[in-house]
């Protein structure tokens, strides 16, 4: 089989596992923004935002790490999950302090506390399994992971649905997400010790120091782009109150859902990557120009129609009492798009053991992201921290592209062609919608055809693309 066939193989089962994701978390995101209401939204939303900026806590950046080692050396992986394992168990113990700590002295109220205390725990138990799933990459068997995140996400809609009807409150829904998580967990360590390697577990001080020190620049830049992405839900809580976090939350949550298709790809594409940097410097540039022409061909067009039908779209999954979050989704939504980019770069640079250079590019973004809220919240509210999310993010790219270029690392001119290629496209798209002025419903099918026809017809598929289709086919 050929890398490109088992890329493709790989991303097949990560892509039908997401599609039933991004189901699942579109009906529990219709159903939890009704039930719960803005406030108790907004609670939630700080709850999860909190507990994401102190995943790394628990984590240490040792996923990544090994990740990127096993992928190079399959024989390392009994003694590097059999150590990693129990210390991220001690690390755990610690997080949960230090979020109960740090809570307390914010001055958070007791459901606040409560919830998010068992939104961490939920959260530990995730970053085991995200571990054992950054196992599964890098031995390239992506079917595993594809099944046990299919299942996760089946088994919690049933569980929040348990808990709304059974009038659970937001208590319920929390702890549906760690009976879930709990579930999946059980499910890929199973499988992994049956069919992939099985841990040798130990906890050997020293080989555990020398880990977490190799791992600590992945750390450093996994706490800021947790702080980057999740701080504006945190501060606008102190600042304006949850009510201003339900609806920034409402819109948040919607384009999370489009972000999980990013994932899917890093998730095939980092390992194939760092073996690409190790053996053959030429395939790791081809294959980031091929992420970022793809990933833009497939975004940008999204972001057009969602800026269109905002305020279709939220009232459709929220009711009317959300409509302000229609003016913060249009604004989002291109935050996905310029996600998309400065993620190819990010594996990109990891996959180039530039680690270092990617947590500098975020301490700058954080902190730019930090002051501009500062000015932007209380004058703006939920559209001021939307327009800093979207301003911090252009930063990133900037100084990204800056900074590949800088380490020889140019893509073929025909990249910068194809992607104002699909602009256009896109532009094209956005003209056509405006003066056809349909039905989202009917605008949906219409945009599809308007799109691809112009992508076809200015010529934005080349000879590349045709020999990678048909390298998927097997017909090279």
């Amino acid at each position: 089989m050929s890398k490109v066939q088992t890329i493709f193989k790989n991303m097949s089962w990560l892509t039908i596992s997401q599609v039933i994701a991004s189901i699942c978390a579109f009906i529990w995101t219709i159903l939890l923004g009704r039930y719960l209401g803005v406030s108790n939204f907004g609670v939630y939303g700080f709850a999860t935002s909190f507990s994401g900026m102190l995943a790394i806590t628990v984590d240490l950046g040792i996923s990544t790490h090994i990740v990127r080692h096993i992928a190079t050396d399959y024989d390392s992986a009994p003694k590097y999950l059999g150590n990693a394992i129990p210390l991220k168990n001690i690390f755990a113990i610690g997080t949960i302090l230090l979020t109960l700590i740090i809570l307390i002295l914010m001055g958070r109220d007791e459901l606040t506390i409560i919830v998010t205390l068992l939104f961490t725990i939920e959260m530990i138990i995730k970053s085991f399994i995200g571990l054992l799933n950054g196992s599964f990459q890098a031995f390239e068997e992506g079917k595993y992971q594809g099944i046990g995140n299919a299942l996760l996400n089946i088994i919690l809609l049933i569980f929040i649905l348990i808990a709304i009807f059974g009038d659970l409150e937001i208590y319920g829904i929390a702890v549906a997400y760690i009976l879930a998580n709990i579930i999946a967990l059980v499910y890929v360590y199973y499988v992994f010790t049956k069919h992939i390697s099985k841990p040798k577990f130990e906890l050997d001080k020293e080989f555990c120091k020398k880990i977490t020190l190799y791992s600590l620049p992945f750390a450093v830049t996994s706490l800021l782009y947790s702080i980057y992405y999740s701080i504006d839900i945190v501060m606008l809580t102190n600042m304006v109150g949850s009510y201003a976090t339900g609806i920034y939350n409402a819109s948040y949550k919607l384009i999370s859902v489009l972000t999980l298709f990013y994932s899917v790809y890093t998730a095939v594409i980092f390992p194939v990557m760092s073996k690409f940097f190790k053996n053959d410097e030429s395939m790791l540039l081809i294959s980031f120009e091929k992420s970022v022409k793809y990933l833009m061909l497939i975004i940008i067009p999204i972001a057009v129609g969602t800026m269109f039908y905002s305020f279709d779209i939220v009232q459709l999954i929220y009711g009317h009492k959300f409509d302000p979050a229609s003016s913060v989704l249009s604004i989002l939504i291109w935050t996905v798009c310029l996600l998309f980019v400065s993620g190819a770069c990010n594996t990109l640079l990891n996959a180039s053991h530039k680690e270092l250079t990617i947590t500098k590019i975020y301490a700058i973004a954080a902190v730019f992201n930090i002051v501009l809220n500062l000015f932007m919240i209380p004058y703006f509210s939920y559209n001021g921290a939307a327009t800093t999310t979207v301003l911090s993010d252009v930063l990133i790219v900037i100084i990204q592209c800056y900074v590949i270029y800088k380490l020889g690392h140019r893509p073929n001119k025909k990249l910068y062609a194809d992607l104002v290629k699909i602009m256009l496209s896109s532009l094209i798209l956005g003209v056509a919608l405006y003066l056809l002025n349909l039905n989202m419903w009917v605008a949906l099918p219409v945009g599809i055809i308007i799109y691809f026809a112009t992508v076809y017809l200015i010529g934005v598929f080349d000879d590349d693309d045709k020999y990678v289709i048909k390298d998927i086919l097997g017909k090279n």
